[in-house]
């Protein structure tokens, strides 16, 4: 696995989808979406092309978007109330993450990141002048209190979290976000909340924003994504929330390093806001990691938690293998067995291996399928 400044680098995870395709495997690799996105918005794509919506937006987004965000926020079942210098629409994800750490971050800051965690985190922080300090979940994937408040000192500056998470699928409730302020409330300390799978929760557990407490949101940036939302993650457009006075400051950076995102795709996806089922969006998904769940029980292969939102479920390989790496066993499932998978020590920057695969729900049903009951055939 390459590195850049000591960090898993992402050729990796191209490179197991590149080595499931020159084996002729079932790509369950990446969270890439392989099923085709709503007509209705493909539709509003080209009437923005045909009303000549290529110019500028403003820094915040576009107005009728800006809008349309705070109207779908309000509407949930745990609603959000926003005004507008609250919303900015962001290229992607990635994007918000590293210019809300460019905003806070100071030489020499540290910012806790919990692992296991999206590959960007790390250096995202390396990269605004900041030291990451890595705390690792318990054998559940839990949240140890006592050992996340060790990792905080007087150097901290902020903590990454995501919820839903990739790659466990673990959901933060209201008690979590709770628990989390009382470790930091005495402190200068902020919120990097990354929530771009908020329309996946699953069994009925509605999404709980980090941005619904009352005293984390004066210190919160709390990131979303369309492209996750709308299974479009080309389109790079999605939105972050913060308090006014942190938005002002995203805003001063941003207009220096994007300015804006994409017209075209913020107008279809204002129109298309108006017409989104989110709960059938979460059926289709839930209807997705039930079927995965269902199959892979029928493998080697060892669920020891069902997804709880996201696209991604873990599963034990031990039971199968006690001596390969997590990284062995994933390229051996891949190129000999012809199913792809991803370590989940890729998911961490301070182990090299782990007893869990992570496989991708975000696909057609028939790949689904096909890849599981090969697996049963062959493992």
């Amino acid at each position: 696995m390459g590195n850049i400044y000591g960090f898993n680098h992402y050729s990796f995870f191209t490179e197991m989808s590149e080595l499931a395709v020159r084996n002729n495997s079932f790509d369950l690799s990446l969270g890439l979406p392989d099923f085709d996105i709503d007509n209705r918005l493909r539709e509003y794509l080209k009437e923005a092309a045909e009303l000549s919506n290529h110019h500028y937006e403003p820094l915040a987004g576009n107005p009728l978007l800006v809008q349309n965000v705070i109207a779908f926020n309000t509407n949930r079942k745990h609603s959000v109330s926003l005004h507008e210098n609250e919303v900015t629409i962001v290229p992607c994800a990635t994007f918000a993450l590293y210019t809300s750490l460019r905003c806070i971050l100071h030489q020499g800051d540290e910012v806790v990141v919990i692992q296991p965690s999206y590959y960007t985190y790390g250096p995202s922080v390396f990269l605004n002048g900041g030291i990451p300090v890595y705390y690792d979940v318990d054998h559940d994937f839990s949240i140890n209190r006592e050992k996340l408040q060790a990792c905080i000192s007087d150097k901290t500056k902020a903590i990454i979290v995501n919820s839903p998470q990739n790659p466990t699928g673990k959901i933060w409730s209201r008690d979590d976000w709770n628990q989390l302020y009382t470790l930091i409330k005495d402190r200068e300390i902020y919120l990097i909340s990354e929530e771009i799978y908020d329309t996946y929760c699953f069994d009925g557990t509605e999404h709980y924003s980090s941005f619904l407490h009352p005293e984390l949101r004066k210190r919160t940036f709390a990131i979303f994504s369309f492209g996750k939302m709308f299974h479009a993650t080309g389109w790079k457009v999605g939105y972050l929330l913060a308090p006014e006075d942190l938005m002002a400051k995203f805003r001063c950076h941003q207009q220096y390093i994007s300015y804006g995102a994409n017209a075209p795709c913020q107008y279809a996806i204002a129109k298309y806001l108006e017409v989104f089922d989110s709960s059938a969006n979460q059926l289709l998904m839930q209807k997705k990691r039930d079927l995965f769940y269902e199959l892979i029980t029928e493998t080697p292969l060892i669920v020891e938690q069902k997804a709880q939102g996201a696209v991604f479920q873990i599963a034990n390989f031990r039971s199968f293998s006690q001596t390969m790496t997590d990284v062995e066993f994933s390229k051996w499932l891949t190129v000999e067995k012809k199913v792809s998978c991803l370590p989940l020590s890729a998911f961490y920057n301070s182990k090299q291996n782990s007893d869990y695969i992570r496989f991708s729900f975000a696909k057609n049903d028939e790949l689904i399928i096909n890849a599981l009951e090969h697996l049963r055939n062959v493992l």
